[in-house]
């Protein structure tokens, strides 16, 4: 009596890879199981502030600590009303905190989750979502002291700050996007984030994150060419009561559009190397 085997799930052949076909279901796959990259994320945090009294309250700290120290110094600098200053600064800093440490998160999205990777079949957009995810909880923490900073020096929030959420969700998208892309480069190439490090490093003083848009003059409606601003301002202008302007919109989405082109043709191509660069 013959033996039979059972048919693998996925059968792979090399005159008919299926690239795109397999892209769609580690996608899909990945979106299905968010409830497993939020505890994913959530446990990344538990860990990072194990043992610590305050816990993640110290990102609140600390940022509410830089805000006083910078809102003070660039405001006499600057020669700016501190009433004027201080709330502007504070959503700009938030912000940039946020999209600095996903960029950053990003770098390390698949070689910081290696051990599950060679160990567990996972999606492995399940990592990328970890990623956004983790930003998220600690945007949590702070977001609170934009109200707490409005409410000192009497900002009110308009209707124009609704436009913040479908601002936060381009963030959100370009987050998702770039984890799956830098996490792709940086797996290949070990050198990369430090590159990115030094890139981001430029980029917060370039961007308008401690010095407003209006004090470049004639060069204002050229800052969206800086897809760093784009994205910000997209966020901060309706939290500070206004749209942030078409071209504003159109620059964010724009380089959101690039950035999740140009994650999903390299995951397309290069998602069955995944495992061996990690």
């Amino acid at each position: 009596m013959s033996q039979q085997f059972p048919t693998p799930i996925h059968a792979f052949d090399a005159a008919d890879p299926r690239r795109r076909e397999l892209a769609l279901e580690d996608l899909r796959g990945g979106l299905a199981r968010w409830r497993l990259a939020w505890a994913l994320a959530r446990g990344d945090i538990t860990h990072r502030y194990r043992g610590s009294i305050l816990g993640p309250l110290w990102l609140t700290l600390s940022t509410a600590v830089m805000l006083g120290a910078l809102g003070f110094l660039y405001a006499k600098l600057f020669r700016i009303d501190m009433t004027d200053y201080l709330p502007w600064l504070t959503v700009s800093l938030i912000v940039w905190n946020l999209l600095n440490q996903v960029v950053t998160d990003a770098t390390s999205s698949l070689t910081g989750a290696e051990g599950i990777i060679r160990q567990m079949p996972l999606p492995y957009t399940v990592h990328a979502l970890r990623v956004v995810m983790r930003n998220a909880l600690i945007a949590i923490h702070n977001l609170p002291l934009i109200g707490v900073v409005f409410m000192i020096f009497g900002v009110p929030l308009t209707w124009y700050a609704l436009l913040a959420i479908p601002a936060f969700v381009i963030m959100a998208v370009g987050s998702f996007a770039a984890a799956i892309f830098l996490g792709m480069i940086c797996a290949r190439f070990r050198d990369i984030p430090p590159i990115i490090g030094s890139i981001m490093q430029v980029a917060f003083f370039v961007s308008a994150v401690i010095w407003k848009p209006s004090m470049v003059g004639h060069w204002e409606p050229y800052l969206p060419i800086n897809p760093v601003f784009a994205v910000m301002e997209a966020v901060r202008a309706p939290l500070m009561g206004s749209t942030g302007g078409v071209i504003v919109w159109v620059a964010a989405c724009a380089w959101t559009a690039i950035m999740v082109a140009a994650a999903w043709a390299f995951f397309v191509r290069f998602r069955g190397r995944i495992a061996f660069w990690v």
